[in-house]
């Protein structure tokens, strides 16, 4: 499979390193990025080809678009006359697959993905969603590229994507936001810094781990840590005084309504522009 990314940021390179951890075949990949020195680090980090523009070529099967939101209509326009039958995979957090077919000129083999940033070591998460044309063997090429960079799950409907957006994707941020706060409050009890960080981060890291291989679910374990009269039901308490799981729920409400309004937002700019141009 030849593949061709378009954008060299942090989410491309994720998925690149990964590939080439897998045994991909790095002389299969081009990257296409208006910056000469990012293309210079690509290249030497990575041995891949590198471009300042996406050039037709009947040999790449797979185009994966990894550009900031607010810049995928300009790199559709310019790219539509360029593809044929390659299967395109956008990585842009809440622009709607039927948005990137129109930018394209209606083209249909689409794969719309929602990563997280621990794909840069690996470990991420994506959420992928396929336009009804796209075959199966495409199916499988957009899943090998990104399960390079962690698990994957095929979503059956579109709508879930600002779901998966406010978990998965901004979900990163929640844990370091509470294990920011464990720190504080570990500092605040008496520990070193060094103390604290090492301590929070095993804490969260050996938790994650724990839930991940039990065959209980994660209510059963919060349960088992906590003893009736015992300190973590202290401490448990003092979350629920302080409504938490509602605040968490709100956070993740926020986020699903942040990516709805910028798919929306996103769309509106492109039926607009394609408005003035008539």
């Amino acid at each position: 499979m030849n593949i061709s990314f378009i954008g060299g940021g942090n989410m491309a390179r994720a998925i690149i390193g990964g590939l080439k951890n897998n045994g991909f075949n790095m002389a299969s990949i081009t990257v296409i990025d208006p910056d000469a020195q990012k293309r210079a680090q690509l290249a030497t980090e990575f041995h891949v080809q590198t471009s300042n523009i996406y050039i037709e070529n009947s040999n790449t099967d797979a185009i994966v678009l990894a550009v900031k939101p607010q810049q995928l209509q300009e790199v559709c326009t310019q790219l539509s006359p360029k593809i044929s039958t390659q299967l395109v995979i956008s990585i842009a957090a809440g622009i709607r697959s039927q948005d990137i077919s129109r930018w394209l000129g209606n083209y249909q083999a689409i794969v719309r993905v929602m990563p997280n940033t621990p794909a840069q070591i690996q470990a991420g998460v994506s959420a992928l969603y396929a336009k009804p044309s796209v075959s199966l063997t495409q199916r499988e090429q957009a899943t090998t590229i990104l399960a390079a960079a962690g698990l994957t799950l095929w979503l059956d409907d579109e709508a879930k994507m600002d779901a998966v957006t406010a978990i998965s994707g901004s979900g990163p941020a929640y844990v370091f936001y509470f294990i920011e706060a464990l720190t504080d409050a570990a500092i605040n009890l008496g520990l070193t810094p060094e103390e604290a960080r090492l301590l929070a981060l095993q804490t969260f890291t050996g938790a994650s781990l724990l839930a991940s291989h039990s065959t209980e679910d994660v209510k059963t374990l919060r349960a088992q840590v906590t003893s009736k009269g015992g300190t973590t039901e202290q401490g448990i308490l003092a979350l629920e005084a302080a409504n938490i799981k509602a605040a968490m729920m709100s956070a993740a409400k926020a986020a699903a309504n942040k990516s709805r309004a910028l798919g929306d937002d996103l769309a509106g700019a492109g039926n607009l522009g394609a408005s003035n141009a008539g």
